[in-house]
C-alpha cells in the first residue's frame, strides 16, 4: 500500500496511511489514530483506531488494541477488540484475548489465549428470553 497525501482541509481517506512508529520508539499511554497505521515500536497502553492497524515484526505491544482490521506480525500481549478481521502472520505472536468476527492465523503464527467470535449481526441483535405467564406455570 502506498502513502497518500491528504486532500484539502486535512481530510483523510479511511484507507490512507496516516502514521508509522519505528522500532526505536517507546510509547506508554493511549494512542488514537485514524486511517491505516503501522506500529513497529514498543508500547504499553491502549491503541485505538477506526481503520487498520499493522503491528510489524519488530513491535512489542502490551495492553489493549481497539480497531477494525488488525494484522499482527510482531508480539502482542493483552486484549484485541476488532470490528473486522484479525490476522496473525507467520512471525506474529498473540497472548491474551481476541474479540473479532474473523480470525486468520498463518502457518507459524502463535496464539495463546481465548478468542470470542461473534458475527456482526449477532453483536447487534437483542437477546430475547421467552417467558410464560404465571398462571400457566402454576397449572403445570
Amino acid at each position: 500500500m502506498a502513502w497518500k497525501i491528504s486532500g484539502k482541509g486535512g481530510e483523510t481517506d479511511p484507507g490512507e496511511w496516516t502514521g508509522f512508529l519505528d522500532k526505536t520508539v517507546k510509547v506508554e499511554g493511549t494512542l488514537e489514530v485514524t486511517g491505516t497505521f503501522r506500529m513497529d515500536a514498543s508500547m504499553k497502553g491502549t491503541l485505538i483506531s477506526n481503520q487498520s492497524v499493522i503491528i510489524g515484526e519488530n513491535a512489542r505491544i502490551e495492553g489493549q488494541l481497539d480497531g477494525n482490521h488488525v494484522v499482527v506480525g510482531g508480539r502482542f500481549d493483552g486484549t484485541i477488540n476488532a470490528k473486522g478481521r484479525v490476522e496473525i502472520q507467520a512471525k506474529g505472536i498473540v497472548s491474551g484475548e481476541i474479540h473479532t468476527p474473523c480470525l486468520v492465523i498463518e502457518a507459524g503464527g502463535i496464539f495463546d489465549g481465548r478468542c470470542h467470535m461473534k458475527g456482526p449481526a449477532d453483536a447487534e441483535k437483542p437477546l430475547t428470553i421467552p417467558l410464560r405467564p404465571a398462571t400457566a406455570a402454576q397449572q403445570s
